[in-house]
């Protein structure tokens, strides 16, 4: 039993998904912080904007809609800076990454006549000539 629990955890994916929550906890840890401390005080810049003290009273029930709405705008505040400032970049290193990729992988020079020809041709169609297939 300890063995298939030591298995288990030292299982690739575990460790993975371990190092991601970690990472994630500080990750979120900066963009509050980012929020909070950057682009918060931008927006209240026109004016001090803090809606904590609207609520609403039915019967002897007090609905603190302000705070929802605070909770709201931080929400959207967060979810835009990582969608600027993360998701954006990552996106677009990760399109210049496969068009690196895809053109050393889809192509390779033919031995005889030099003209770029498919990976896996085993014969030249410019030049007709038998190529070995690549590895």
């Amino acid at each position: 039993m300890l063995k298939d629990f030591k298995t288990f955890i030292l299982r690739g994916s575990v460790v993975d998904l371990a190092v991601g929550i970690v990472i994630g906890a500080a990750f979120t840890t900066v963009v509050n912080s980012f929020v909070s401390n950057l682009l918060t005080p931008l927006v209240t810049i026109p004016g001090k904007v803090n809606f904590k003290n609207l609520t609403a009273k039915v019967h002897h029930s007090v609905f603190a809609y302000g705070q929802f709405l605070n909770d709201l705008i931080a929400l959207v505040i967060v979810a835009a800076a990582v969608f600027f400032f993360v998701v954006r970049p990552v996106n677009a290193l990760m399109v210049r990454r496969r068009r690196g990729q895809e053109a050393e992988e889809e192509t390779r020079d033919c031995p005889e006549c030099l003209s770029e020809i498919p990976v896996a041709a085993r014969r030249c169609a410019h030049c007709t000539s038998v190529v070995q297939p690549a590895t």
